[in-house]
């Protein structure tokens, strides 16, 4: 995996400096602009092309703050494809109690239930939004040991998040479902 930060030759951080970001990425974008390169050989221009991509690849990353938590979690290691995280038992309780009502919604539409779990889901998932956004915040001030255990919550954080986002999309289905009777 490529290290987006090494690249543009900053820290790994959850919220670099936007502005410091676009300055690497344009200046990168003229050292590599495939255009210079074209009286070289196969080999150079490929080199050059490849480095441009990273680049494109580097900036759409850092600036989007999703995208940037993700690739943090897979750059440190924490977050691997095709893991099967384990969620704590709690939060699958409640989402259980959450997908009960959804599968009742299937069965029974009720737009003034579907509307009481679609504000419960909410307010989940902006408990979960907040404490990622103060994990991320103070992660840059945190010694090593800190910022792993930091990585470590942040982690668990993603998975309960993506988990809502599964529930969100039965949710507006539900929710195109009972608009359509």
């Amino acid at each position: 995996m490529t290290d987006y930060f090494a690249f543009y030759d900053l820290p790994v951080s959850f919220n670099p400096d936007t502005a410091l970001v676009k300055q690497k990425f344009y200046a990168m974008s003229k050292k590599y602009h495939p255009d210079f390169y074209i009286n070289e050989d196969a080999e150079k221009q490929a080199e050059v092309l490849e480095l441009s991509t990273v680049n494109n690849k580097a900036y759409q990353v850092l600036t989007d703050p999703q995208k940037r938590l993700n690739y943090i979690l897979e750059l440190k290691g924490k977050v691997v494809e095709g893991e099967h995280y384990v969620l704590p038992q709690s939060f699958l309780m409640e989402m259980m109690d959450v997908n009960e009502s959804l599968m009742d919604l299937q069965f029974d539409p009720d737009a003034i239930r579907l509307a009481e779990l679609n504000k419960e889901v909410g307010k989940i998932e902006a408990d979960i939004t907040g404490k990622i956004a103060a994990l991320t915040t103070s992660f840059d001030e945190k010694d090593k040991t800190g910022q792993e255990q930091a990585l470590d919550a942040i982690k668990d954080l993603y998975y309960r998040n993506k988990y809502l986002w599964r529930i969100r999309e039965s949710i507006d289905k539900a929710g195109h479902s009972s608009n359509a009777l």
